[in-house]
């Protein structure tokens, strides 16, 4: 147990605070995605370099609060950009399904348009797009889902 005697005192500096505050707030844009932690940490970085420099309190909350707003408007938009690029959507559950291939499973009839395909493992109600029936152990290509039918086509 470390003892510190009374004469002397802890002396934690203003721009100690907000370094520390910025690297608590990196650390939380870890845990919680989106940017909005990591904009308010840079300015509370700003702010913890201008207060190593200027004394007092209004120039390094000033710094912080056009640090926050500056980064919130330039690099958080360039990281979402980057990071999360438009039209390439991960696609999940059934949309996941189109494009892949599968074995009928029971004989697809075009006239009553009930039939069933095994598709990665799992067996779902298919539809054939051309007008020719398609027996079981055929192969074939899932070209769109609608609700919980495959629409299937012979593959080629």
């Amino acid at each position: 147990m470390c003892f510190v005697p009374a004469s002397e005192e802890l002396v934690v500096h203003e721009w100690q605070v907000w370094f520390v505050a910025a690297l608590l707030l990196f650390v939380a844009e870890m845990i919680a995605p989106g940017f909005w932690l990591l904009s308010v940490a840079v300015g509370a970085l700003a702010a913890g370099l201008v207060a190593l420099v200027l004394p007092g309190v209004l120039a390094p909350a000033l710094t912080f609060a056009a640090g926050t707003l500056l980064s919130l408007l330039a690099i958080r938009p360039f990281l979402l950009r980057r990071l999360h690029p438009t039209g390439s959507e991960i696609k999940t559950n059934v949309d996941a399904l189109a494009g892949k291939l599968g074995i009928v499973s029971e004989r697809i009839d075009p006239g009553t348009g009930k039939g069933r395909v095994m598709v990665e493992g799992e067996d779902w109600r298919a539809a054939a797009l051309m007008d020719v029936p398609l027996e079981p152990g055929t192969r074939v290509m899932v070209v769109r889902v609608e609700g919980a039918t495959l629409y299937v086509d012979k593959e080629t």
